[in-house]
């Protein structure tokens, strides 16, 4: 698959390397001032940049019919997902590409279902690098929107850490705390690339979860990261 970058930062070498390991070629980096007469023939375009610009970025890659993941939070989504629909060029934002985070998207929707009821206060804690711009980070936003409630979200920048969000229940009694910490940009961009290979054949707007159903429903026997490593483009298996 040849894969345009569009944002090269740190996330972007590290999806590079990640790309690259599974077999794809990238044809194009896309950094600051980048413009749509560079693009070379692609498949499809991983775009991770700014709030700033991630809405100009994505509409300028849509308009060349190129399917767009996009993981830069902090930007309204809503749009670009019209013009996905409008047009039926593939469109997939998500909050966190982390296959781990998505696993705790669930846990955290589950926990919601079984606090109803009880006298228990939610909260939210998310720390990240120094350089990240957006507060609070899209993924603390959906662990909140799936808790349903005006739930307060504590936004910590410091160092160099590449995310830790824990979600708090707390009663007079006791708490009851779960937490993600990520080690590494490791598993966003895996998560990344993933979705690309999904997406470059599909149509119209779609979401994380339909590309971890895949993995996780009709494939539930298999442990998730030997699934990843043998569905590979260089080493296909079929899903039936």
């Amino acid at each position: 698959m040849r894969i345009a970058l569009i944002g090269y930062g740190k996330m972007g070498h590290t999806i590079e390397q990640v790309a690259q390991e599974r077999g794809h070629a990238i044809v194009f980096r896309g950094d600051v001032g980048w413009s749509v007469d560079q693009l070379p023939d692609a498949d499809v375009a991983i775009e991770f940049t700014t709030p700033a610009t991630a809405e100009a970025n994505v509409k300028t890659l849509l308009d060349r019919r190129l399917p767009v993941v996009s993981g830069t939070t902090g930007w309204d989504t809503e749009a670009m997902r019209l013009l996905s629909q409008t047009t039926g060029v593939p469109f997939l934002w998500a909050s966190n590409f982390s296959l781990g985070v998505n696993l705790f998207f669930a846990l955290n929707e589950r926990l919601t279902e079984l606090m109803h009821g009880y006298d228990y206060q939610p909260s939210i804690t998310e720390i990240h690098h120094i350089h990240k711009l957006d507060k609070p980070s899209g993924t603390a936003i959906t662990l909140a929107a799936a808790i349903g409630e005006n739930v307060p979200v504590e936004s910590v920048r410091e160092g160099e850490v590449a995310g830790i969000h824990t979600v708090r229940w707390d009663s007079p009694a006791d708490t009851i705390t779960i937490t993600h910490e990520a080690k590494s940009r490791q598993g966003f961009a895996l998560g990344a690339v993933l979705a690309a290979e999904w997406l470059r054949d599909k149509q119209g707007p779609h979401t994380m979860e339909e590309v971890l159903r895949l993995c996780w429903l009709e494939k539930k026997k298999k442990n998730l990261y030997d699934f990843i490593r043998t569905n590979s483009p260089s080493n296909p298996q079929t899903v039936d």
